[in-house]
């Protein structure tokens, strides 16, 4: 793992893998999350021809935190890194949270991200015609109820729930997340994804909740950008997903400008992953 230096003196944790000259593929990760590679993520990528690139977001292991920054300050973050790092043009991915800070680089950057795909990601929280906690599990629906209530209840929340993350291990992981694990779900939390998850968890509140608290307070804000007049958006979500429900993808393809929508029954919020091969076939596909 390296550490990039930003224009305005913050530093972000970035991981860098894949084929010299490939096309960067930003993954953005979930909330909460950390910059920690998925194997078969990275290797699906390579065998399409992209690098991988992720960073975590500010507050997040030991990214400087950006206390009150929106969702749209990822699309910079992201060019700043991409920058730091000498790439240019670039494909993205954003996974549960991570799915706004895709939709941020298709807008903010358009012309510079080529392609865009978000998986089971997070609707707009002020989306129009949207039950935004309907079908949730329970603990998302008390963690956004404290994130409404304000930046002290939301605190205080996660404060808890950081004590279970900070030394979850992959065996504990499906049992950490609770109700929030469908059954298809549970089946993908084995083996090496279960141990992907667990680190990423683990690193991702090393320092504390700051990412983790800006993470959900970004999302019930104004996301700082318009979803109309970016590049090509795939939308992937599964109708047994209680982290982020299938309305929300719903909507996404519905008012995503052209979005492809891949709207999956039978498939859940992490067992996306088990789809990386066709996610980054459709992605290249569909490159502005």
């Amino acid at each position: 793992m390296m550490r990039v230096d930003l224009p305005d003196g913050r530093r972000l944790d970035v991981e860098v893998e894949g084929p010299e000259g490939g096309l960067p593929l930003v993954y953005h990760h979930g909330a909460p999350g950390a910059a920690v590679l998925y194997r078969p993520l990275v290797d699906a990528a390579a065998r399409h021809g992209l690098r991988i690139v992720t960073y975590a977001r500010p507050g997040y292991g030991r990214s400087d935190a950006a206390p009150g920054r929106v969702v749209a300050d990822a699309a910079r973050d992201t060019a700043a890194v991409l920058d730091a790092l000498g790439l240019g043009d670039f494909v993205t991915v954003g996974w549960s949270g991570g799915g706004p800070h895709a939709l941020a680089c298709a807008t903010v950057l358009a012309g510079r991200c080529m392609a865009a795909a978000t998986l089971g990601g997070v609707a707009p929280y002020t989306a129009e015609g949207l039950d935004w906690t309907a079908g949730m599990g329970a603990d998302n629906i008390e963690e956004f109820g404290a994130a409404v209530s304000g930046e002290p209840a939301l605190t205080e929340y996660l404060r808890a729930q950081e004590e279970v993350l900070g030394r979850v291990t992959g065996a504990e992981v499906a049992d950490a997340l609770g109700d929030l694990v469908s059954e298809v779900d549970r089946r993908q939390l084995t083996g090496g994804f279960a141990d992907y998850l667990a680190e990423s968890f683990r690193i991702a509140v090393t320092a504390g909740i700051a990412g983790w608290r800006d993470d959900d307070l970004a999302f019930i804000r104004k996301w700082g950008f318009d979803l109309r007049g970016g590049c090509p958006v795939a939308v992937w979500q599964g109708d047994q997903d209680r982290m982020v429900p299938y309305a929300h993808g719903r909507w996404l393809a519905a008012n995503v400008p052209g979005a492809r929508a891949h709207l999956l029954p039978g498939h859940g919020h992490l067992s996306l992953f088990g789809l990386v091969d066709e996610v980054l076939d459709d992605l290249v596909a569909g490159r502005a």
